[in-house]
């Protein structure tokens, strides 16, 4: 077996790398619209930078995890949701890192385990709260 041929590869190895190429050129466009300074914010935990974007379809605020390479762009009524949360959304999105808080394709809908133990499908709008 020649060096060339030994490797790490995956299933899906293709659609990740389209994937972050996508995602890299999107994060890059975004900067170009960048308005201001980025602000870095940080403590023992984590690291975050936040900058202003400007796009054809309005402002949005761009947060980055340096550490972790993640980064989402939120629009103002996006960023505005945030502040209908209560602090269990938080420590559910912290206690599953890097994966979404309601999964795509669920359409909203949300299996919440009753008194009883018996499982129950409640629409709860993406994101949260009723």
């Amino acid at each position: 077996m020649s060096e060339q041929e030994v490797g790490l590869h995956w299933e899906g190895e293709q659609e990740d790398a389209q994937a972050a190429r996508r995602a890299a050129a999107q994060r890059a466009s975004l900067l170009d619209g960048a308005r201001g300074e980025a602000i870095t914010i940080a403590n023992e935990f984590a690291e975050v930078r936040v900058v202003r974007v400007d796009t054809r379809n309005g402002s949005r605020l761009l947060i980055e995890s340096p550490k972790s390479g993640q980064w989402v762009a939120l629009d103002p009524i996006e960023m505005e949701a945030l502040t209908w949360q209560n602090t269990a959304t938080f420590s559910a999105m912290i206690g599953n890192p890097f994966g979404p808080l309601i999964p795509e394709g669920t359409g909203g809908i949300v299996v919440a385990r009753t008194a009883d133990g018996d499982d129950e499908a409640r629409g709860v709008p993406e994101g949260g709260n009723r």
